[in-house]
């Protein structure tokens, strides 16, 4: 038998590592004294505390490595092509990153060149109820500088995703006072929260909010829950806001693989949304925009049945904003529409003379 030290250096994996391995069942010790609680490991498990190491400096999740290495017990082909697949799977979210990563540079570079072109929108929107639900709980907005998306839940989840937007349409007819506009966003917000505990009927409710405001240059961005927004530029689409779900939680923690978020039993479990009571702040950035640049705000209906690479092609086929919003509320119908489903889709131009 060797000593937790002794396997720890043998293997290269630490001792606090493997008292998690042990608590996990992923590499429980030989022999555990029954007195002093002190592991010992045998010589033969060095190969599969060896194999956990690499894969762990592969960056693969334990519960993944658990499958590996039972596979490997078994058939040791076949925990070699299941690291092949995780790996294939790796380059390419890589090469999303890696396209993500230029999509910054090219934007935060932007924010040091001066541009005198004016610019507008020309946006449309439009919410469904879709194809099973009873009725639509959705709300969407589009105005000159305000594009807002709710997705309410509970008996009053109508009601509150409509107080929430309705509080901040102020933001599109009054002229933006000098300041942050984000401080303005996150005051906005607190005004939508208490205009949703206002719609209270004693029963859970809430609603999602994302919401974005033209500047004339930028656009700010507020959000919460799991509603989403997107920008497609030079024909890639990035998604610009974080889901604040549970599933997207354990998928950062690299406690779920993308394939087990799939089929999650409560994929759209909200650790973050405007309700009657206390709201976790909400996420707030700035973007700037260019001419061509089309924007996509959308509730969950949308965007948990239709892929993003399909989102990508009917925004850049649609010629208009209108068609763009139709096209894609169409293709949630099109899967099944299992929930309401509601679009906003605004398009950077440059401003008629």
């Amino acid at each position: 038998m060797l000593t937790i030290g002794a396997f720890a250096k043998a293997c290269r994996l630490s001792p606090k590592a493997l008292r998690l391995y042990d608590e996990l069942g992923l590499l429980p010790p030989a022999r555990v004294d029954p007195d002093t609680g002190y592991r010992y490991y045998a010589p033969e498990q060095l190969e599969r505390a060896r194999l956990v190491a690499w894969l762990r400096r592969l960056g693969m999740p334990l519960a993944r490595i658990r499958e590996v290495c039972e596979l490997h017990a078994r058939e040791p082909g076949a925990a070699a092509r299941e690291i092949r697949a995780y790996w294939a799977r790796v380059e390419a979210e890589t090469a999303v990153r890696r396209d993500l990563a230029a999509f910054l540079v090219d934007h935060l570079t932007a924010t040091s060149r001066k541009d005198t072109t004016m610019l507008e929108l020309r946006y449309s929107a439009h919410s469904d109820q879709g194809r099973v639900r009873p009725a639509n709980q959705d709300t969407a907005y589009a105005g000159a500088r305000l594009l807002a998306v709710a997705d309410g839940f509970g008996a009053a989840g109508g009601p509150a995703s409509s107080a929430a937007v309705e509080a901040l349409k102020f933001l599109d007819t009054e002229e933006l006072p000098a300041g942050s506009v984000l401080n303005l966003l996150e005051d906005a917000v607190r005004g939508a929260t208490e205009a949703v505990h206002d719609v209270a009927d004693g029963t859970e409710y809430g609603t999602t909010l994302t919401a974005l405001l033209w500047t004339g240059s930028q656009l700010a961005l507020v959000h919460i829950g799991d509603s989403r927004a997107y920008v497609l530029r030079d024909g890639e689409l990035f998604r610009i806001t974080h889901d604040h779900t549970v599933v997207q939680s354990l998928l950062d923690e690299g406690r779920l693989t993308p394939e087990e978020a799939t089929s999650h039993p409560q994929p759209a479990l909200l650790l973050k949304a405007l309700t009657g009571g206390a709201t976790a702040g909400p996420d707030l950035h700035l973007h700037d925009a260019r001419p061509g640049d089309r924007y996509l705000l959308c509730s969950d209906g949308l965007s948990t049945v239709v892929p993003d690479d399909r989102i990508r092609d009917l925004l850049t086929a649609a010629p208009a904003p209108d068609r763009a919003v139709r096209s894609l509320i169409g293709a949630a119908n099109d899967a099944g529409g299992p929930d309401n489903v509601s679009c906003v889709v605004a398009e950077v131009v440059q401003a008629a003379t």
